[in-house]
């Protein structure tokens, strides 16, 4: 399916879109989100029909059921798709607020002022909720978005947009601050991202593959959401029944999103104690388990792991599993082989878990909880736009305030330098 449309008229219809936003008052904005919330719960039935053309033409493609589970939408997954818009609602505006004023001997008052970084491009794949909390991000933060999603949700992704608009036009607010790609074609993704000066940030939440074709065609500042090898360490001071409920949460629960366990490390002092009885229950959910000589020895239903299973992300219900000799090994794999998103210890020894904290490099670190709550609404922020396994401007899940920059404010009363 494609559709004709006009991407620059989109980008200035965008650049417009933002001046106006920056004259909006918090109010005004929540009231669109308010309206954006209440049409998604009003036309959750049309939402859905389009998604179940989503899912049909998914099935048919052969789409692998970790992938038809991130498109798929319910009445439930609709009703929090709802409800992280109300959260982003009762957020703070970060935008105008002033921080680290500070008087300088020559009695000028300087600050950082938040503002909106301006045009965003947000290029996903086969998650549609990624539609509304990018939308509603962008809108608090004052920030206009052109969404491309993948051609997997075209269909609802569409029909989400059309809604987010709406209720932007219903508070009174340019519909254009928020756009869709009708048209999945990859040429429009290259003509994005390489628009300087009209788009300002490029934000890309997908597959190794998609991002790393991003970093290397864009001439726009990309914020990359890179894969999410996530490990979960058992340490040899774990409470093991804690242990058990972690490991399978974080890798069953959902196995295809980015914040799910791919590999699994176990003290060896541990080990013989705590990994038959966890691969037998990971088995029975029918994760297929591939482990190092010593995992074998211990369960030996495991497949041997090959090279490429350390520092894979499976998105799917499939685990590597390594015995460690301890802290510094576990460490030293991760560093090795894990993405920068979220690492997790099991430990009730607070110093090792200390330890972890300081010295395992990843945008979350874990201490005794599920890898899966690396996510912007667990972490209070409503909904996120990604997470950025970056280091610069911004790391982990982003939410407003990540979606806005600072410039210098400085107030005198007639000072000129000497």
């Amino acid at each position: 399916m494609s559709q004709t449309f006009d991407l620059d008229a989109m980008l200035s219809a965008a650049r417009r879109a933002t001046r106006m936003l920056a004259d909006c008052n918090p109010g005004e904005k929540n009231r669109a989100l308010a309206a954006v919330a209440d049409g998604l719960v009003a036309r959750g039935a049309e939402i859905m029909a389009e998604n179940a053309r989503d899912m049909a033409e998914g099935q048919a493609a052969g789409l692998s059921p970790a992938l038809l589970d991130r498109l798929r939408l319910d009445e439930t997954r609709v009703a929090a798709m709802a409800e992280g818009v109300r959260q982003v609602v009762a957020l703070p505006d970060p935008v105008g607020r002033i921080d680290g004023m500070t008087r300088r001997p020559n009695g000028l008052l300087v600050g950082r002022m938040r503002v909106p970084i301006g045009v965003i491009g947000m290029i996903y794949e086969a998650r549609p909720n990624v539609t509304v909390d990018a939308a509603a991000l962008c809108i608090k933060a004052g920030d206009a978005v052109i969404l491309r999603g993948g051609r997997e949700a075209l269909h609802s992704n569409l029909v989400l947009t059309e809604v987010v608009r709406g209720g932007l036009v219903q508070a009174g607010l340019p519909p254009d601050a928020v756009q869709s790609i009708p048209d999945p074609d990859r040429q429009h993704v290259l003509r994005l991202i390489a628009a300087e000066g009209r788009i300002d940030a490029v934000i890309p939440r997908g597959g190794h593959e998609l991002i790393r074709a991003i970093v290397q065609h864009a001439r726009v500042p990309v914020i990359k959401h890179y894969q999410g090898i996530c490990h979960v360490y058992v340490d040899r001071a774990a409470d093991l029944d804690m242990a058990e409920r972690i490991v399978f949460n974080a890798k069953v629960q959902r196995p295809g999103v980015c914040n799910a366990m791919e590999t699994l490390l176990v003290h060896r002092d541990v080990a013989e104690a705590f990994l038959p009885r966890m691969l037998k229950k990971l088995s029975e959910a029918k994760v297929e388990i591939r482990g190092c000589a010593e995992t074998c020895r211990l369960y030996p239903s495991a497949k041997p792991a090959k090279d490429g299973d350390f520092g894979c992300e499976f998105l799917d219900l499939i685990v590597a599993v390594r015995v460690v000799d301890g802290f510094e090994a576990a460490r030293d794999h991760i560093h090795s082989y894990g993405s920068g998103h979220t690492e997790a210890i099991v430990t009730r020894d607070h110093a090792t878990a200390q330890r972890f904290v300081r010295e395992i490099d990843a945008s979350s670190v874990m201490v005794n909880a599920s890898t899966r709550f690396a996510d912007g609404f667990e972490y209070g922020l409503g909904a996120e736009i990604g997470i950025s396994t970056d280091r610069l401007h911004a790391r982990g899940p982003m939410g407003v305030e990540e979606l806005t920059t600072q410039k210098w404010v400085v107030y005198g009363e007639g000072q000129v330098r000497e």
